[in-house]
This record gives C-alpha cells, structure tokens and sequence, in this order.
C-alpha cells in the first residue's frame, strides 16, 4: 500500500511538473522595437506574442503542428530555450525590389518535448522590420511523415483592420483555373470578417493593428511542404493556417499535404511589422530569410523590359510577321525582350520561330515563349501543351529552346499549392536554370523568397492583372483602386506580373477609367524582372517624344524603393533608384484630386527633375521642370506622374 501510494504521489508530481506554466521566454530585435514572448501553458500549448514598443500587434497566438504520428500542438515539454544569437546577412537581388540586401536578427531556438520523446524546435529570428519563425521536427524514424494540420494562429486585437485577398476556390474559374491569387482585395474590413469565397484569405495579408502595419505571409518554402494561406474564419480576430484543397495536386496520388522525413523543418511564418506603410513596402524580409542561391552561374539572367502583342491583339497576333514586327519595336525601344504568347508552336512553329529568334538576336533583343505548364489539372486549351510536366520531356523540351537562342519561358495555368505542386515549381526553375532560361510563372501561386533561391525567376503573375482589363469593363472600372493596392501588399512579397501601361483604347468598346499619366506611373510603381508592356507599336508612336524617351531609357531592374506617401487601395508615391538616379511614381486610385506633398530630401541631395503628367485630357501628357526637394502636386481623379530626379 505505501509503495502504491509513493508511486502514484510521483506520477501526480510529474504530471504537474509536465503542465507546469513557463515564463516568458523574451526576445527583441536589435534596435529592441520588435519584441517576442513564448510561453507554454498549463495544457502545454505553446503561445507567442509579438509587441511592437508598446503595442501587442498579434495577441496569444498558437505554435504547433500535428504529425500523422505525432501530435506537437498539445501536452509539450520545454526542453530547452537557446541563447540569443546574432544573426547577419549580406546578399545580392537580380529580380526584386532591392539590389543589396542587408539583414540582422537575433535569433533563439525553443526546444519542446512531445510524443515519442521527438522534438520540437520554433527557430524564432526577430529584426527591426519585423518577425521569422519556424518549426524543425527531431526523431528517430526512417518513416516519411506527414503534417495533418499546422496549428500556428495570428490572433489580432478585435480594433484591427484588414486589406485581404480571398483566396479561390479550386477547379473554379476559366478553364477551372484557380487558384491564381486573382481576386480583388477587401479594403479595411474588420478582423475576423469571414473570407466571402469561404475558403480563407490568402497571403499576403495586410493589417492595421493599434496605429502600426503588419504584413503576414510565409516564405523559403522548400519540395517538402505545402503552400499555406489565412483561415476562413477567424473567431476573435485568431487566423489560423489553412492547407490546399484536395484538388491542388498535380496528379490524383501526388502530395497534397507536407510530406517528409526526419529530420523535417517547414517554411518560415513571417510578420513584417512596422510603424508606417513604408516599412511593408521596403521591408526584404522574405528574402531575408530564404536559403541562398543554390547556382553561382547567373549571367544569363538578365532583367529588362518586354514587347507583348498578346493583351491587345489575343491569339491572333502569334504568328509570324506580327511578332517580327514587335521585335523591331522591341529594338526601337531600346527593350531586351519581346514575348511570344500562347499557339507559337501551332500558328507559327519551331522552325520558323527560331528564325524570329534569330532575327531578333540581329536585333540585339531576346525572345520569351509562352508554355502551358500542362493542362490535366485544368481545362486551357492552349498550346505547347505537356511538354513541362516529365522530367525527361521537360529537358528535352529546354534543351531544344536552348538551341534555338530562345532566352525564357512563361508558364501558365498551374494548379494550386498541394505540394506536389511546390515540388513542380522547383523542378522547373532548376532544370531551365540549367538549359540558361528565365522563367516567367503565370496563373500560379505567390512569391515565396524563390527569386533569391533561385535567380532565374524573374516574375511571377499572382495577381489581378492587365489582361482582366481588357476582358471587362467592370475590371477596367476597378483598376485605379486595385492598383492602389498593390504595392502595399502583392508587389511588396515579389516580382509581380501585372502587365502595365496602356496608352490605347481596349478592344471590345471597355472605357479605360485610368489616365495616361497613371499608366505611365505604373511602368515605375510595380517592380518586376521582366515587366511586360501592353501597349502596341501604333499606340506608343502616338505619344510624345518625352514620353517615349523616358520609357525606352528606363533602367533594368532597381537598386532600392522608399514609400513617399501613400494608403492601400486609394493612392500610393514610390521612388525607385537606379544607376544613382531616383525616379519617383504617383497614382490616385479614387475620383476626386488629392494633392500630395513631397519631401524629396529623403532620398539625398536632389534640386529639382522633369515631371510629366497628365495634360488637358486624360489621353494627354504635359512635361515640365520643377526645383527644390520639396513638392507639392496634385493628382487628378484616376491621374498619375513620374518624376525623374536630378
């Protein structure tokens, strides 16, 4: 009887030392603006919050992840809290917002004991823009695991706002096309509004917490997990981690959720935080913190600007002599590339399109050519079709383009973000590093930090873009707004593929609600390594001599961007440097003029620079030159401007 009781009073005893709560487990980022806490409760559910000074930003949230075999959400042990270590990074960009990248966190490993004595470390990195963290898995099994369900919450305060994007349904849409990240946001919604498409919001996401900004997204996502988006719902303002939907896979057996063996460390959960919008826009965080460029040969990967007949003229203008004629207007605008869209290989054929390729290379311009990335998971009729999916198929396929001086691709219409689909992703972009082609991915899945990891990805879509436009005037109708959204959020993770600035009239009778001088402003304002232009050789010799210079000597790529001013969905100032010369963007996205002031003596010493605007009309330019490093400017309803600094 004593030996009974003796034994019992031990296991009460260590199931009070299992439940027992932590103390806050601290840590701040170098300038100590940004502050984490860990905690692990009675249950033995980990919690983190994260403070801004004296802001909580992101109330108790969850960590954990739940294994087909092992349960990390619940019953933890803490096993080990790390020291703080400093963590610094200097790194290069070809395709992103900025060229030289700097990074400095303080990093600290939380090691928790769960089932089967496994372990489960939250690598938290916390920097002065904002917080990284992850979970590794530890065991000892030769079996492949699977992740059932992520438990990591971000629990906002009830006051916050939101600028959301609904994430798609999949197997809806054209062709049963989505998920493409192709909806338009919900601007200023409460925290915890339901997603209207009930499958969650996806990320990024953009928030207003207690008078500061927070961006939430993921990034560094490896063949070996599945891309994630926002909860559906949200009770007390707590989003949670959603999975793909079970068709978000590339065949019926391929991975859809994480899959993987042991030793296994997921992507990084970021939340980007800060007290104005301008650290959402120039925040590098998800770069930061993905894994380096895995090849050292980069030469070929060359940003620049692209002719595209495609958005105006469709199907029809893939054939011969109209992509000879948008190679000769490439040439005369001094761009590098002219794109080459879907039917090339029907309408004008391999032969024939290695003698534009051949032509064009005369002209010292380089052609893309437009791939559909397969088509079983989906409807699209267009071709090249299956020539990507198999990997013997997909080399030859490259290697052939290879030879015939053709310098990237655009691929289509993927199907989600199952893993399987992440793991595609990857095969695709090493096996066209190795044939010297840049990728274009389009109708797919968000940046994810890959434009660091792998340099030849120079854009993706992701977004509500151009070609929307011009299929409907209610689209056209939403542009101004929509892109008045889009720095503070989509263009902030990554490259994005809007396709912008159209001088013409659209086809079909759509108005176009925007201004010149705001088409002209987004050839600046959204950031891409290749940036496609709609507008078509007669619509551009229509425009003045200034107009035309100014895009034909736009640089590149870009070496930095700063935030000027700016609201998500209603206007939106951005500089952008190159070669040591600031250009400057502005759109209005609402209908009534706003005037804005500028302090340009943030961006050094500047006197002055050529302006050009809109002029009497909305289809007119005016140019002129202003001095001094303040200025202040009105925007005209739908109106915008560019301003090249001295």
């Amino acid at each position: 009887m004593k030996s009974t009781i003796l034994m019992a009073f031990g296991l009460f005893s260590a199931v009070l030392a299992w439940a027992r709560p932590t103390p806050p487990i601290l840590t701040s980022s170098p300038d100590g603006a940004v502050r984490v806490s860990v905690t692990l409760d009675a249950a033995g559910v980990p919690r983190y919050t994260v403070h801004y000074r004296d802001a909580e930003v992101l109330r108790h949230s969850r960590l954990g992840l739940q294994l087909a075999e092992a349960d990390f959400s619940r019953d933890l042990r803490l096993a080990g809290a790390g020291k703080v270590e400093i963590v610094t990074d200097n790194y290069t960009l070809l395709n992103d917002k900025r060229a030289a990248c700097r990074y400095q966190a303080n990093r600290r490993r939380l090691r928790f004991r769960g089932p089967k004595g496994w372990l489960l470390s939250v690598i938290f990195q916390v920097s002065n823009d904002g917080v990284a963290f992850r979970y590794e898995v530890e065991g000892q099994s030769k079996a492949v695991q699977r992740v059932v369900a992520e438990h990591t919450t971000f629990r906002l305060p009830t006051v916050a706002k939101g600028w959301l994007h609904p994430h798609a349904v999949a197997q809806t849409g054209w062709a049963n096309t989505q998920p493409s990240y192709e909806e338009y946001y919900q601007m200023g919604i409460a925290a915890g509004t339901p997603s209207p498409l009930g499958q969650g919001w996806s990320f990024p996401a953009l928030l207003q917490v207690a008078g500061h900004w927070v961006l939430l997204t993921e990034t560094d996502l490896d063949r070996h997990y599945a891309g994630a988006h926002l909860s559906h719902l949200a009770p007390d303002g707590e989003y949670g981690i959603a999975f793909p939907q079970a068709p978000e896979r590339t065949t019926p057996t391929a991975p859809l959720l994480p899959e993987s063996g042991l030793p296994w460390r997921t992507p990084w959960r970021v939340v980007i935080v800060g007290p104005s919008l301008g650290t959402i826009v120039e925040s590098t965080l998800t770069t930061d913190v993905a894994t380096p460029a895995k090849t050292k040969d980069t030469a070929f990967v060359q940003p620049g600007k692209a002719a595209w007949s495609w958005a105006l003229l469709k199907d029809e203008s893939a054939v011969y002599e109209v992509q000879k004629r948008f190679i000769d207007y490439a040439a005369d605008m001094k761009w590098r590339y002219c794109l080459i869209d879907a039917l090339w290989d029907t309408q004008i054929g391999y032969e024939k399109t290695a003698e534009l390729a051949r032509y064009a290379h005369s002209k010292n311009v380089d052609l893309l050519l437009w791939y559909n990335s397969n088509g079983s998971w989906n409807q699209a009729p267009q071709t090249p079709l299956r020539r990507l999916f198999e990997p013997d198929t997909r080399r030859q396929e490259f290697a052939r383009l290879q030879q015939m001086g053709i310098k990237g691709v655009k691929i289509d219409f993927f199907g989600g973000d199952g893993q399987s689909f992440m793991a595609y992703y990857q095969d695709l972009l090493e096996d066209a590093a190795a044939a010297g082609l840049v990728v274009n991915f389009h109708g797919t899945t968000i940046p994810r930090g890959w434009t660091r990891t792998y340099p030849n990805l120079v854009t993706m879509e992701a977004v509500r873009g151009y070609e929307f436009i011009t299929f409907e005037q209610a689209n056209a109708d939403q542009q101004p707004s929509h892109c008045a959204m889009l720095p503070f959020a989509r263009n902030a993770i990554g490259p994005m593929d809007f396709t912008p600035l159209c001088f013409s009239e659209l086809p079909g009778g759509i108005r176009r609600a925007t201004t010149n001088g705001f088409e002209l402003a987004l050839s600046v304002l959204f950031q891409s390594g290749i940036q496609h232009y709609v507008e078509i050789p007669e619509g551009m010799a229509r425009q003045p001599a200034y107009v035309v210079d100014f895009l034909r000597n736009l640089p590149p790529r870009w070496d930095d961007v700063r935030l000027l001013d700016g609201f998500p969905g209603q206007y939106a100032v951005l500089a952008r440097q190159a070669q040591g010369k600031w250009y400057v963007a502005g759109i209005n996205g609402t209908e009534k003029e706003r005037t804005v002031t500028l302090d340009l003596s943030k961006l050094g010493p500047v006197q002055g620079g050529t302006l050009i605007t809109e002029g009497s009309t909305s289809r007119d330019f005016s140019t002129r030159h202003v001095t001094g490093s303040s200025l202040t400017l009105p925007i005209k309803p739908h109106g915008g401007f560019v301003l090249m600094l001295e």
